[in-house]
């Protein structure tokens, strides 16, 4: 497995950015699937994006447009840029390793390494 730290959280009025970072350490993650997901008060914690070893992007509908996922495989950083931010984004933000031979995952299960959860606010 592999050690991911989020960062990058915190309190955004409506129509705010906020971008986060997850930093990976120990194995490279350049062969692994990174995903983002999400997990708000009372719910699920639900997938939000995946780029995939090969560079494919994926979003969950309720971020397309909105947020883009990106990976720096030299620097083992996987960053979730958030745009137009709704208070219904409000959430902690789990990034994630995939599991190996897994090329793109939507569910948890697909994923075999999580941070420990950055909180977003999305609040006036």
């Amino acid at each position: 497995q592999v050690q991911l730290d989020e960062s990058g959280g915190g309190l955004v009025q409506p129509g705010g950015s906020l971008r986060l970072s997850c930093v990976a350490s120990g194995r490279t993650i350049s062969t692994n699937a990174m995903g983002w997901f999400r997990q708000a008060p009372g719910k699920e914690r639900e997938f939000v994006a995946v780029a995939t070893w090969s560079g494919s992007i994926f979003y969950a509908d309720a971020v397309k447009g909105r947020f883009t996922i990106s990976r720096d495989n030299a620097k083992k950083t996987v960053y979730l840029q958030m745009n137009s931010l709704k208070p219904e984004d409000t959430a902690v933000y789990y990034c994630a390793a995939g599991k190996e031979f897994v090329w793109v995952g939507v569910t948890e299960n697909d994923y075999d390494s999580w941070g420990q959860g950055t909180q977003v606010i999305v609040s006036s």
